[in-house]
């Protein structure tokens, strides 16, 4: 059992209150009975209970981060941006993983407000949802990440998907293509409907139809193996797309995957884009090209809005920042 505060005053020959003002108002105490305590301490191997005094202060040094998919390299990326902010400004981060789910999410959300944690970054599900909206409506400082919604009251950090599309769009329009394969996970999802509003929006401006042009592939998992299964299903004799551009860059190497197994030349028989330029896309058996999104400075930025909202939640306003995002060429398009 670990030692308690008792402990350490009986240990000490001082009260509990001598203890407790050693560590948290140490200038109260003189300088011999706050070694006395202190030696106390470190001959138990007594361990505060920060969370517990936090607790009662009302001031965790906590915040939560619910992402989609800790598999795509993407939410590695930003988690990493959000603890670099989180550890600079003494706060600790709880990672949760809703795995594309709203009934785990609104699970995590219940745990993180029942642990007091002082705000939550969420890529949530759907932007608009009971939970959610039920959290920020108690107090609780909420930041989108890789979210925008005008509608929502909160901060937001997002990237233009649909300048991405743009991008990718008008790349393999430059190179001759006409017949574009749009891989997608759901279009429900903000971010693949953006990204192939922008594709869209590539194909008219450069005179083409886009209904005859764009192809689109919807399929519920944004992963390797989703893409390769339905790449696989649609090569054959008569496939007449000569690009592909995947919402991700997970789906870019399934299909990639899949048109070396056909024997398909990439990019002599098949261009491939991907989007989030996560590192395998470069070390691909062939090099992906891919729309590039910055992604430690979407879970930094993130969460310097949530810490400063928590901190100053009187003068805080709220702010949508949204990154620009850029095309990185490699082999599977011009090798």
């Amino acid at each position: 059992m670990s030692p308690s505060i008792k402990d350490v005053a009986e240990r000490a020959g001082v009260s509990v209150g001598t203890v407790s003002n050693v560590l948290n108002h140490p200038e109260r105490v003189s300088t011999n009975t706050r070694e006395s305590v202190l030696t106390a301490i470190s001959a138990l191997g007594f361990v505060r209970n920060s969370s517990a005094a936090q607790l009662r202060a009302g001031t965790s040094r906590s915040i939560g981060l619910i992402v989609l998919d800790l598999a795509n390299p993407f939410f590695h990326d930003v988690a990493r941006g959000v603890e670099q902010v989180a550890d600079e400004l003494g706060y600790a981060v709880v990672l949760c993983n809703s795995d594309d789910q709203t009934e785990r999410e609104n699970r995590y959300l219940q745990v993180l407000e029942e642990q007091r944690v002082r705000g939550v970054l969420i890529t949530p599900v759907e932007v608009s949802s009971g939970r959610l909206d039920a959290l920020r409506k108690r107090g609780t400082p909420t930041v989108l990440v890789d979210r925008h919604d005008p509608r929502i009251n909160c901060c937001s950090v997002a990237v233009d998907d649909v300048g991405g599309g743009e991008l990718a769009g008008a790349h393999l329009l430059s190179l001759g293509h006409q017949r574009i394969r749009y891989f997608s996970g759901p279009l429900t999802l903000r971010q693949c409907a953006d990204r192939l509003a922008g594709l869209r929006k590539a194909v008219t401006e450069a005179g083409l139809d886009p209904e005859r042009a764009i192809e689109v592939v919807e399929e519920r998992a944004m992963n390797a193996r989703t893409a390769y299964g339905a790449a696989k299903k649609r090569f054959g004799n008569r496939d007449k797309a000569t690009a592909a551009f995947c919402a991700n860059d997970l789906m870019a190497l399934g299909v990639l995957r899949a048109a070396v197994s056909e024997g398909r030349q990439v990019p002599g028989e098949l261009a491939i884009v991907g989007y989030d330029d996560i590192e395998f896309a470069a070390d691909a058996a062939v090099p992906l090209t891919s729309i590039r999104q910055p992604t430690q400075h979407i879970g930094r930025a993130a969460a310097q809005l949530l810490v400063e909202e928590c901190d100053n939640p009187d003068t805080h306003a709220h702010q949508q920042v949204m990154f620009k995002p850029e095309l990185v060429v490699r082999e599977s398009t011009t090798g």
